[in-house]
Parts: structure tokens; sequence; C-alpha cells
């Protein structure tokens, strides 16, 4: 089976924080771990405590959600915690001031994650641009496929940004070949049909789909959706490059709301997470 490279671009030549991320952690020969956590949840302040004592507990990765009010991927904790974040007021433009004022404090690598109709009101090279300006690295659109999305991804590019895609366990042998034909930075696995914490992941069936991945995928593989546990992560981290949690994560604010203590409890989530995934 032969192997599907990523065109490339000048600017795509230079190193970024994700492929620095995933250099860094494949010599060492750990796996990444990428939590999420949905901008404006309880509010943008808070969600900075929560994405940098993440980064203190091990997040290699940050996916930072831009909520949105039909979040047709998401299930009843992330659609709950989308609609508490706009409540507040949370929009593109204000996610993308967080990113910057995160940027004086840390430089791990973060992931604009959410839906396709706030990019398109934004402006695909606008966002692009103001992007990578506040020092976002990459962007993943749940609900844009890959045959639909020259128009971000083309600008993305040009600015020297990554566009993450997803792909699932319905994806069929085109839908593979172009994702990996526009995909950078990793590719997320999606391990089950279905809306996000919908239900607990089952590693056995998703490892064979991936390792079948992995022979045409030069990319790093990242693998979310009902991994809820630290056992469960351990489970996914024996085969995949990168391990996403979102729904435990947001679960964590949602039960804890605006309490004094919550940046220390969702850190020792991560940290709980980030101990269950450590190979040797």
């Amino acid at each position: 089976m032969s192997t599907v490279s990523t065109m490339s671009t000048p600017k795509e030549h230079d190193m970024t924080r994700i492929s620095r991320a995933f250099d860094d952690l494949k010599a060492a020969g750990q796996p990444a771990l990428v939590p999420f956590i949905m901008a404006g949840d309880p509010d943008l302040g808070v969600t900075r405590e929560l994405v940098l004592a993440a980064v203190r507990n091990g997040a290699d990765l940050i996916e930072l959600g831009v909520p949105f009010s039909d979040p047709t991927a998401d299930g009843p904790v992330l659609q709950r915690s989308a609609t508490r974040a706009l409540a507040r007021g949370t929009s593109l433009p204000r996610v993308l001031e967080l990113v910057a004022e995160l940027r004086h404090d840390t430089e791990v690598p973060i992931v604009l994650f959410g839906y396709y109709n706030p990019v398109f009101r934004y402006g695909t090279a606008r966002l692009a641009r103001d992007a990578r300006q506040a020092g976002a690295d990459a962007l993943l659109v749940v609900d844009l496929p890959p045959e639909e999305s020259p128009e971000l991804w083309e600008p993305l590019r040009a600015e020297g940004l990554d566009q993450i895609f997803l792909l699932a366990p319905t994806s069929d042998r085109s839908r593979v070949s172009a994702v990996l034909e526009r995909a950078s930075g990793f590719v997320y696995y999606v391990s089950m049909t279905g809306v996000t914490g919908a239900k607990a992941i089952a590693p056995t069936d998703v490892r064979p789909e991936v390792e079948k991945l992995r022979k045409r995928c030069k990319l790093p593989i990242g693998v979310g959706f009902g991994i809820s546990s630290g056992a469960q992560a351990a489970a996914v981290a024996a085969f995949a490059d990168a391990v996403v949690v979102g729904s435990a994560m947001m679960r964590v604010v949602e039960e804890n709301g605006n309490a004094a203590g919550l940046p220390d409890k969702l850190g020792g989530f991560v940290a709980e997470l980030k101990r269950a995934i450590r190979r040797g």
C-alpha cells in the first residue's frame, strides 16, 4: 500500500510548534496528551487559568474550543459548555485575544477547534492571518470536509498554520486519501461514530484501524472521543501518538462551576491522565 504524502509550500518546511512537540515526544518515546478546553466556560479569564493549569500538569498540546450554537458533533456535556460560553459573550475574535494573552505564558501548541460558520463569517484569509498573529498553531473545523476545504486550507498553509482533519471508522479509502493530501500537524482519528462523550472508547476495536491508517499516514495520529479515565487513556496511548480528552475535561468544569479551586481540580485530572499514559 503506497504512502500518500502531504502537499507542500515553502512555509511548510519550517518547524512548527506542533511538529516540534511531536518530534520531542517521539524522541522520548512518549505519546502526547491533548486536553480540550472550551473557551469562555465559565468565562475567558478562567479559561486562561485552566489552560495554564493543564500545561503545568503535562498537557503537550491544547485544543481550545470556539463555542458555536449548533455543535452537531458534540454530546450533551460539550453542548452545555458551548451554551454557557456563548452566554458569556465568547466569540471567535475574543478567543483570538485569549490566545495572544496565553502566548505571554506558554509556548505549548494551541489548536482552535470549532465549526465552519464562525470561520466563514470571520473570513478565511483574515482568520488565517489573525490566528497566526495571535499565536495559534492550527485549526480543526469539525464540519468542513477535505473536499470543501481549499478556501481555508490554502490561506492557513500560506500563513504557516496547520489544518487538522478528522477521520473515523466510517471513512472510506477516498476520504482517507483526501485527508492525507491536505492534513498537516497530526491526524485526529475519531474512535467511534456518534457524538462526543456518548459512550466509552473500545481500544481493542480502535487499535487495528489506527494501525491500518498508520501504513498510509506519515503524520502523528491522535485518538479521541470516549476517553474519560486514566485507564482508557493508557489503553489508547499504547498505540496512538496522541490521546485527546474532551468531554471529561469539561465535565470537571461543569461540576465545579466558577469555584476558586477549579484550575487545581482540572490540573489534577490532567496530571492523572499524564501519569497514566507515560511509557516506561
